[in-house]
């Protein structure tokens, strides 16, 4: 059994091609808005046009939310699929237009949108899914005016299996140091729909649904546009949930510490879909949650229902600062941890994960500080250990500026301290004192 050190060292030094596509699709982490966290299986066409109408009205489309997703349960489970032209069949109750009707429709109000199907015999609710009919099936997405597909891990037949085991939560696996993922039976599984989709004449995001598993993150960024890399998120502060693989934030933001180097322009690590706005998370924790996916550059995919969103929530995932990070136009590297603050580096702890995290944009240095603590902290940005201003000239001053308010906090040389509340996340902006990039060429990698 391979260990943890030898497997990161493996991951941190490998990073395939990217898949580019036409029109930039792809190029930048996807903004939008999907079904599944809010309503499961009670979807219908309603639901979907009322959100894409929300999503302008409240100005998230013009920040860049323009995918509205369907995910599971929208086809008719008893007819399955269409016994002359194999197409999968829409649930007409719950979509009387049908899937083109609905693209239609969101199209007309300068909209995206996206369908959920699996890698396997039947999706994650046992509907009809994609294994073995990638080619029909990726026809007639494009024939639908679909933009968007997220390609689920369910119901994989045992033939499929592959040779050699990876736990993405243990990060253990007992394949051998030289074996190459990209060979894997799960790589095969989505890379065929891959090759489907690539021989249609419409471009359709391609998001990779595996939940980590055959180490994605070495070959996942060839195949789709993103990747997930870990179990399905809940809307828990923390926590691993058996009976549906659920993890909560930390648990997540534990992982990404140990897997955001495959991130980068035409491929992302996927951390999974927002909860921010859903269920028992405090206002500093949904602050968290969103400043965070943001910094790792995983797609920022909205679950909360839009017509009754909170005011105190609508503001946290319309930052346009942190939305600005998530989508620069230059760099393409996310944040990466540089301490780890409570533990020791390079700890693996799903309940208090690392806390230090910086990334480069065009606007200047970031510094997100997360407080895993039951109290308020005092969180400390010394800048001698933030890895791009390091190699600078020691006791240099930078101006400070507070990405949440859209402030300048001042001048400060040395470093910047604040009281960080329980479970909330400092972002900041450094930059020299005239506002200029200290430090424009530096890379983590």
């Amino acid at each position: 059994m391979r260990t943890r050190s030898s497997i990161l060292a493996a991951s941190l030094a490998a990073r395939a091609s990217a898949l580019e596509s036409p029109d930039e699709v792809g190029r930048l982490p996807a903004m939008g808005w999907n079904s599944w966290n809010e309503y499961g299986c009670n979807i219908n066409e309603e639901i979907f046009l009322t959100t894409a109408e929300k999503l302008i009205s409240t100005g998230l489309a013009d920040l860049g939310y323009v995918y509205v997703n369907v995910d599971d349960c929208w086809s008719d489970k008893n007819k399955g699929r269409d016994p002359n032209t194999q197409q999968i069949i829409p649930d007409s109750s719950k979509f009387p237009t049908g899937i083109s009707g609905l693209a239609d429709q969101i199209h007309e109000l300068g909209l995206k949108v996206g369908i959920y199907s699996d890698a396997g015999t039947g999706t994650c609710l046992n509907y009809p899914a994609s294994l073995g009919h990638e080619s029909i099936d990726a026809s007639t997405f494009a024939e639908w005016g679909v933009d968007y597909l997220k390609y689920d891990n369910c119901y994989v037949p045992s033939e499929y299996n592959d040779q050699y085991s990876f736990d993405p939560e243990n990060i253990q696996t007992n394949a051998p140091a030289d074996y190459d993922w990209s060979t894997s039976k799960s790589a095969a599984r989505f890379s065929a729909m891959r090759d489907a989709l690539l021989e249609q004449n419409r471009t359709i995001l391609y998001s990779i649904c595996n939940w980590g598993q055959a180490h994605v993150d070495l070959w996942g960024n060839n195949t789709g546009h993103s990747w997930r890399s870990s179990g399905d998120i809940i809307d828990a502060w923390t926590g691993r949930f058996e009976f549906d693989n659920s993890w909560g934030i930390t648990n997540i933001v534990n992982q990404a510490a140990f897997f955001w180097n495959a991130t980068d322009f035409w491929g992302h690590g996927d951390w999974d879909m927002l909860e921010v706005g859903r269920g028992n998370l405090t206002l500093e924790e949904n602050r968290s949650h969103f400043a965070l996916w943001a910094a790792f550059k995983s797609p920022l995919i909205l679950g909360t229902p839009l017509h009754n969103i909170q005011d105190s929530i609508l503001e946290i995932i319309s930052n346009k600062e942190l939305i600005g990070f998530n989508q620069d136009p230059v760099y393409g590297f996310p944040a990466s941890p540089y301490k780890w603050g409570y533990r020791e580096d390079f700890t693996y702890d799903p309940t208090y994960p690392a806390e230090f995290w910086s990334g480069s944009s065009v606007a200047g240095i970031h510094v997100f500080m997360l407080n895993t603590q039951g109290g308020t902290e005092n969180k400390v940005a010394n800048f001698a250990e933030i890895p791009a201003l390091k190699e600078l000239e020691a006791g240099a001053t930078y101006l400070v500026h507070d990405m949440w308010t859209g402030e300048d906090l001042g001048e400060f040389t040395d470093s910047y301290s604040v009281d960080v509340k329980s479970h909330d996340t400092v972002a900041l902006r450094i930059t020299l004192p005239d506002g200029s990039h200290p430090n424009p060429t530096w890379s983590p990698r």
